[in-house]
């Protein structure tokens, strides 16, 4: 509506807050809008697997997934036209090619991207159906008093801060997180395994932030480094570990792991287990 791409029959337009009665005909406009085209660019990327169907990456941390607003010619769509000699899928949205989610671009870790119309098509359905497995590493602030746990907090946009998402009892969206500690550190951090089972923007940050753990070096969900700890982090310490899907093609179940990048292990290193 709001790229004019919704008007009345008559051919006026329409606002946002334009009301609309019953009989009331629209023309919608279909057509892919007219973009300028993306140029491919040769920047390494990390396979994990590729066939005609898919394509399963290790996003570095640092890399934008897509076009956007203040973005360069270095995210990973640009990345993958290189790839693909020019192509990745013929649908979807023009400056998103084959892109079906997505990762935060400080968080690293395993990417699964459409190469055919036919894995794009179910892929989207899988990820609306919540099908896929999807496992994070999470290095967070202090140490839980439990073992493992489960989140269900719905997740919105931020009331006054547009940029960031929130736990939101009304408007929100549904979302779920399981979360099992696996390693505390004599330092006051810990490291958490996340499974979540919606896709909800920045949904582990929000959610361990809301239970007064925020992933470390995440200050725009409270993360607060100490004076006196020394740890300076290179980024939001968050990790793709594991991702599964079913087989375009063949439905079969198919598992992806994608190692901790070496900034993650550094971190890691400089910790004390207790």
């Amino acid at each position: 509506m709001e790229a004019g791409r919704i008007r009345r029959e008559d051919g006026s337009g329409l606002a946002p807050k334009s009301r609309l009665f019953p009989g009331d005909r629209l023309l919608v406009d279909l057509s892919h809008p007219q973009v300028k085209p993306l140029r491919p660019v040769p920047i390494p990327l990390k396979i994990l697997f590729e066939d005609p169907d898919l394509l399963v990456v290790d996003k570095a941390a640092g890399m934008v997934v897509h076009p956007g607003d203040g973005t360069r010619e270095d995210t990973l769509v640009h990345a993958l036209l290189h790839h693909c000699g020019g192509e990745v899928c013929p649908v979807g949205a023009p400056d998103r090619p084959g892109i079906v989610h997505r990762l935060d671009k400080d968080t690293s870790g395993v990417m699964v991207v459409a190469k055919s119309e036919r894995a794009h098509r179910s892929l989207v359905d899988q990820f609306s159906e919540r099908k896929p497995g999807k496992v994070y590493l999470a290095l967070v602030a202090g140490h839980p008093k439990k073992k493992k746990g489960e989140i269900a907090l719905p997740i919105g946009r931020h009331p006054k801060v547009r940029v960031k998402m929130a736990v939101a009892e009304k408007g929100g969206k549904p979302a779920h997180t399981d979360w099992e500690l696996l390693t505390r550190f004599r330092e006051g951090f810990a490291l958490v395994e996340c499974s979540i089972r919606t896709g909800r923007t920045h949904q582990i940050r929000v959610h361990m932030s809301s239970l007064n753990h925020p992933l470390a070096g995440d200050a725009t969900y409270g993360y607060k480094p100490s004076k006196n700890d020394g740890f300076s982090f290179p980024r939001v310490m968050l990790h793709a570990k594991n991702l599964r899907i079913l087989h375009p093609a063949t439905e079969e179940e198919l598992s992806f792991e994608a190692p901790l990048p070496k900034d993650y292990e550094v971190v890691l290193d400089g910790l004390n287990p207790l």
